[in-house]
C-alpha cells in the first residue's frame, strides 16, 4: 500500500498545472510546407489570451491575423468529455483543447487546437476545411 501511494504522490509532483498557461501568448505562424500553410498570410502572428485552463476545459480570447480578432473562445465540451479530451501528438503537450474560432471573413467557423507544453510554450493549430479551407500552426511564447 505505501508504495501505491508513494507512486502516487510521486506523479502528481511531476505533474504540471495547466492553471499555471492564464495570461497572454503571441507568436508567428509556422511551418514551411506548402500544405500546412493554407488560407492565412505566411508573416500571420496569432495571439491567445487564456482566462482559464484546467483539466475540464479552456476559455479564453483568440486573434489570427486575417482571420479572427479577439474572439471568445471556449473548449467544445463534447470533447473534452469524450477522448479528445485527452488526445495528444508529437512533443507530448500536456493538454489538448479543441475550439471553435468564429472568423471574421464570413466563410464559417474554423476548428483551433490548442495544445499546452511542459516547456511553457503553446502551439495553435487552425483548420478549417469548405471552399475557403484554412490549415495554419503558430507557435506562442508567452509575453
Amino acid at each position: 500500500m505505501r508504495g501505491a501511494t508513494l507512486a502516487i504522490v510521486i506523479a502528481l509532483v511531476g505533474c504540471n498545472d495547466v492553471r499555471d498557461f492564464s495570461g497572454f501568448w503571441s507568436g508567428p505562424r509556422v511551418g514551411v510546407s506548402p500544405p500546412i500553410r493554407v488560407g492565412v498570410a505566411n508573416d500571420a502572428q496569432a495571439t491567445l489570451q487564456i482566462l482559464k485552463a484546467d483539466r475540464n476545459g479552456l476559455q479564453g480570447r483568440l486573434t489570427v491575423d486575417g482571420l479572427a480578432q479577439d474572439q471568445p473562445i471556449a473548449s467544445i465540451p463534447g470533447a473534452e468529455a469524450d477522448v479528445l479530451g485527452s488526445m495528444s501528438f508529437a512533443g507530448s503537450p500536456l493538454r489538448v483543447y479543441m475550439v471553435f474560432l468564429p472568423t471574421i471573413d464570413g466563410n464559417g467557423d474554423a476548428l483551433a487546437m490548442i495544445a499546452l507544453y511542459e516547456d511553457r510554450r503553446v502551439e495553435v493549430r487552425v483548420l478549417r476545411g469548405g471552399t475557403t479551407q484554412v490549415y495554419a500552426i503558430f507557435a506562442l511564447v508567452e509575453v
